[in-house]
């Protein structure tokens, strides 16, 4: 049987083509996916390639039904409604053996790429760790948010912000307003920071007590008319070094940056070393997900304590995909839902 596949050949070479449905080996799992996710990291992928993601089957964000269970499967039937992220750690290595699963030295060997298809197959180290049964009240799409909510709920937990914290949040895309939401939750004062007015508008509706325009002017200085001496957290979500430059000087003194939006490879950031000496501003970075971080995401979303719906901006058959990316390209929408069956939301 011939199942369709979106294929990135190259930066903005992306074609959606027939290939043979994808057959289990031992401990794998086939999906038949239901949803896929468009998401930052495939937009930087399709415009330039990225480091850790392959060029080839491409999305890496997904849910659907068990299809097919390779040999020594157990616990997991055709038909189940599963949800998957695209790594999973080893458990050996010294990175696992020390409790960063994160920073596995064989993470990226054995990912899951190709959620924008009618049906993936899921390596045998990730059907043993972050392949999920996903709970019955969670539609597809809002599951497939489980591989970006373990990202943020990872930098939360490497940020670990205390009680009462003052939080800015720079970028307004569905990262940043899943962090905006995040703050809420924890019942923290959020200010939300970008371009789009779009974004900003959907900020306020996550709980933002104000927003400000980043192309207005200062934007440290319209942080610190809000807050004296300025925000006690900084969460840069934007992917842009000018921010993660200018993201110390916009934090209160005794300050942490959470530095999230990943850079091209090779970029150098200046920062200011006055700042960070005698502010002592510590900068924190945050990387992927550990097993934790996945089953508390999870968690989030099976409870309603974050409900991801009104961050998909609209719901595409896979079909369309490549006018998705161009679209995506173009600045319009932030991110799209696709559906290998239909476009009504599942």
């Amino acid at each position: 049987m011939m199942v369709r596949q979106a294929v990135l050949r190259a930066p903005y070479e992306l074609t959606l083509r027939d290939v043979p449905e994808p057959d289990p080996g031992p401990g794998e799992v086939v999906v038949r996916i239901r949803a896929a996710l468009t998401c930052g990291t495939d937009l930087k992928t399709y415009r330039r390639g990225h480091p850790r993601v392959p060029f080839g089957p491409f999305g890496h964000e997904g849910a659907g039904d068990v299809l097919a269970t390779g040999q020594g499967v157990e616990g997991l039937h055709a038909g189940q409604a599963v949800v998957f992220t695209p790594t999973a750690p080893c458990g050996e290595c010294a990175g696992c053996r020390a409790g960063r699963e994160n920073l596995c030295e064989t993470l990226f060997d054995e990912i899951a790429v190709g959620a924008y298809a009618d049906a993936i197959r899921l390596p045998a180290r990730i059907v043993r760790r972050h392949l999920l049964p996903k709970p019955a009240p969670l539609s597809y799409i809002e599951a497939a948010f489980l591989e970006p909510l373990a990202c943020v709920v990872h930098g939360w937990r490497r940020l670990g912000a205390a009680p009462g914290a003052r939080v800015a949040v720079v970028g307004t895309g569905s990262i940043g307003l899943l962090h905006v939401r995040e703050a809420r939750r924890r019942d923290l004062e959020v200010v939300a920071v970008g371009r789009r007015a779009a974004g900003r508008d959907q900020a306020i509706r996550a709980g933002a007590s104000r927003v400000i325009d980043a192309g207005a002017g200062d934007v440290g200085a319209s942080l610190r008319h809000i807050w004296p001496g300025g925000p006690d957290v900084v969460i840069e979500c934007t992917g842009s070094e000018a921010v993660w430059r200018a993201a110390p000087s916009w934090a209160a003194s005794g300050g942490r940056v959470l530095l999230f939006g990943g850079l091209p490879g090779g970029t150098m950031p200046a920062f200011d070393a006055t700042r960070l000496h005698y502010g002592e501003v510590d900068l924190i970075a945050a990387f992927h997900y550990c097993t934790e971080d996945v089953h508390d995401a999870l968690a989030l979303l099976s409870s309603g304590a974050v409900r991801p719906r009104d961050l998909v901006t609209e719901v595409r058959p896979l079909d369309a995909i490549v006018e998705t990316f161009r679209d995506l390209d173009a600045g319009l929408g932030a991110r799209y839902a696709v559906l290998p069956e239909g476009s009504a939301w599942v």
